[in-house]
């Protein structure tokens, strides 16, 4: 998921999953489409919308809203449907039921998302508030509150934008 939502580069203005041979390419690298897989311009846009709406979410959870185009894109990937998978040693695991190749990657996510939001991994999963950055990161912080995904770079950039605008309006 983290992956999936850096894959598109705001401040080097870089989309890895832009064309067919880099959708498929991302996807069988992380095993998550067969190796026949021959992604359309729909694929593509469909994985993008996919990708945007998570790092909306993952805005929220840094204190930023989720709006609701964002909400009901979520809300449509969790559509291809998801079953319960039981093993033999008594685990589970949630798994796509959709037979279209991009909608069972997406599937896959949406099931890591779900699992990480159970387990209460997924408040840790933030996007960076940072202009031009959006990066997805995790908070490794011990009470969660880290807010930028390098303070060296985002959050100093910040400050600074913040210290001038304050001598600006003085």
């Amino acid at each position: 998921m983290q992956e999936l939502v850096n894959t598109l580069d705001l401040e080097a203005d870089t989309d890895s999953i832009d064309s067919p041979a880099g959708l498929r390419t991302w996807l069988m690298e992380r095993s998550l489409a067969p190796g026949d897989l021959r992604p359309t311009d729909d694929d593509i846009a469909r994985m993008a919308e996919f990708r945007e709406a998570l790092r909306a979410l993952l805005h929220a959870n840094n204190g930023g809203g989720i709006d609701p185009p964002e909400l009901r894109s979520l809300n449509r990937a969790g559509r291809g449907g998801l079953r319960v998978r039981f093993a033999k040693d008594g685990g589970a695991a949630l798994e796509p039921q959709a037979e279209e190749a991009i909608a069972a990657a997406i599937g896959r996510i949406v099931a890591v998302v779900f699992v990480a939001i159970a387990d209460g991994t997924f408040g840790r999963l933030k996007a960076c508030p940072g202009r031009d950055c959006g990066w997805a990161f995790y908070d490794r912080s011990k009470n969660q509150s880290a807010r930028w995904c390098s303070m060296a770079i985002c959050g100093s950039r910040e400050k600074v934008r913040a210290h001038r605008a304050r001598r600006v309006t003085a």
